[in-house]
C-alpha cells in the first residue's frame, strides 16, 4: 500500500470508526451516554477546527496552496469549511488525482450527487461498455472524492457516450478510357 493509499484509507476508516462507536453507544439504549458521546465529538471537532483555522490564517496563501494536493490536509480543510477552493475545483482535483478517465457531467449541490461517465477512449473509437458504467465509480474515485470533496454523497455513472460512426467514403471509380468503348 502506498503512503497516499494509507492516508486515504486512514481518513475514511477514521470516519467509519467514529460512526461505529457512536452506533454502539446508541445501541445500548442509554440516551444520556449517546448524547454525551455526540457532544464530545462536536466539541472536539470545534476545538480542532478552530486550531486548524488559526494555522490556515497564519500560513498565508502560497504555503497553503502547496498543501492542497495532500489528501489528508484537503479533507481536514473541507471538513472544517476552510478549504480555499470551491467544490467544483475540489471535485476536479479529486478526479485528476486518480487519473481515471472519467468525464464530469455535473454536480447537484442540493442532493450531493455527482454525475460522471467514462471518458471516450482516444483514437480507436472504442469507449467503455455499458457494463463498466453500471459497475459504478472505482474505489479510487470514491476515496479521492471523500478526501477532497466530502460534499459529494453519491456518484452516478452514466453510460459511455457512443462513438461517432466512422465515415465511409464512397466515390465513383475513375473510368478507364479503353473500357469506355
Amino acid at each position: 500500500m502506498t503512503a497516499d493509499a494509507a492516508v486515504r484509507a486512514d481518513a475514511r476508516q477514521t470516519g467509519v470508526r467514529v460512526e461505529e462507536v457512536l452506533d454502539r453507544l446508541a445501541a445500548t439504549g442509554d440516551r444520556e451516554v449517546c448524547a454525551a458521546a455526540e457532544e464530545l465529538v462536536r466539541v472536539l471537532m470545534d476545538f480542532y477546527g478552530a486550531g486548524l483555522a488559526r494555522i490556515v490564517a497564519g500560513l498565508g496563501e502560497a504555503p497553503l496552496t502547496r498543501l492542497l494536493d495532500d489528501e489528508l490536509v484537503a479533507s481536514l480543510l473541507a471538513l472544517h469549511d476552510l478549504h480555499p477552493e470551491d467544490v467544483d475545483a475540489r471535485i476536479a482535483r479529486a478526479l485528476a488525482s486518480v487519473r481515471e478517465p472519467v468525464e464530469l457531467l455535473g454536480f447537484d449541490e442540493a442532493t450531493g450527487t455527482l454525475r460522471l461517465r467514462p471518458a471516450p477512449a482516444g483514437g480507436c473509437g472504442c469507449g467503455s461498455s455499458a457494463a463498466e458504467a453500471d459497475a459504478g465509480p472505482s474505489q479510487a474515485v470514491e476515496d479521492a472524492l471523500a478526501c477532497f470533496a466530502p460534499e459529494v454523497i453519491a456518484v452516478e455513472m452514466a453510460p459511455a457516450e457512443a462513438p461517432a460512426p466512422a465515415l465511409l467514403q464512397i466515390g465513383t471509380r475513375p473510368q478507364n478510357p479503353a473500357r469506355a468503348l
